[in-house]
């Protein structure tokens, strides 16, 4: 797909992969809908280093868990420029909690995260296929996680909820196609602020320094890596729909998955 003067949705984008995906996408030419639910301040540096590619952007406040606040998100871009053409499912949430806790989780914390992680991106999907339809054609991508294959990741709950984006992937494929393709990506571990912030930098480190030895590429990913396997499903795989992309220097290859979290 060209996306030169399309437009771009990325939930999410005020930090991290969001704001790395939309650069991205702007370096190409595409228009971007920036969304964010608490970082304003990072919202606006996002459409800065947008703009710098003389693209136009629109920033969006919304909470993807609140299906008004996405049929907002897709209206901002059809009064902007009546058209959508890439969706990106970037925002996510979720509760740090070891695995073999089990009472450290109650029923509101799935909520909570299954409401962003899953619902949210099937909300999204709901509000913008129309004007993709509309237009015949459309990329949509969802970002899971390495932790909805494996079982890992930052809490049961968490991993349960990419492991269900992962799956709702496959049916949205099927139902949406031939306008539009949807494809899943799943990170591994992400080099940055927020995993370090919620798992304690002693551990961010030491998880780090395990997995940059012990998977078969001896890396583990940045916010940049991770908007590339974005990309290739929007602008480089144009027959490819309902396929998943392990984006984690093989640590899925591992005979032991890196710590509870």
């Amino acid at each position: 797909m060209d996306v030169e003067a399309g437009v771009a949705i990325i939930t999410g984008s005020s930090s991290g992969v969001g704001a790395a995906c939309a650069r991205q996408l702007a370096e190409k030419g595409c228009h971007v809908v920036i969304n964010y639910a608490h970082n304003a301040a990072g919202a606006d540096a996002t459409r800065a280093a947008c703009e710098a590619f003389d693209v136009e952007t629109e920033i969006v406040k919304a909470d993807v868990a609140d299906d008004a606040d996405c049929k907002r998100l897709a209206a901002a871009a059809i009064e902007r420029w009546g058209r959508i053409d890439v969706l990106v499912n970037n925002a996510g949430t979720t509760r740090f909690c070891d695995h073999d806790d089990l009472d450290g989780l109650d029923k509101q914390d799935f909520l909570d995260i299954y409401s962003v992680n899953t619902i949210g991106a099937y909300q999204m999907v709901r509000a913008v296929a129309p004007a993709m339809q509309r237009g015949g054609r459309g990329a949509i991508v969802n970002v899971a996680s390495i932790a909805g294959v494996m079982g890992v990741g930052s809490s049961i709950a968490y991993a349960a909820s990419k492991g269900a984006m992962i799956t709702m992937g496959l049916s949205l494929a099927r139902v949406l196609g031939p306008e539009i393709r949807v494809n899943t990506v799943c990170p591994g571990f992400i080099q940055g602020d927020w995993l370090e912030q919620g798992m304690g930098a002693e551990r961010y480190a030491q998880t780090k320094a395990y997995l940059e030895q012990s998977t078969p590429l001896r890396l583990t990913t940045t916010p940049e890596t991770i908007a590339e396997g974005i990309l290739y499903f929007i602008v480089g795989a144009d027959v490819v729909t309902g396929e998943t992309l392990l984006l984690d220097g093989g640590h899925h290859l591992n005979q032991m998955p890196f710590a509870r979290r």
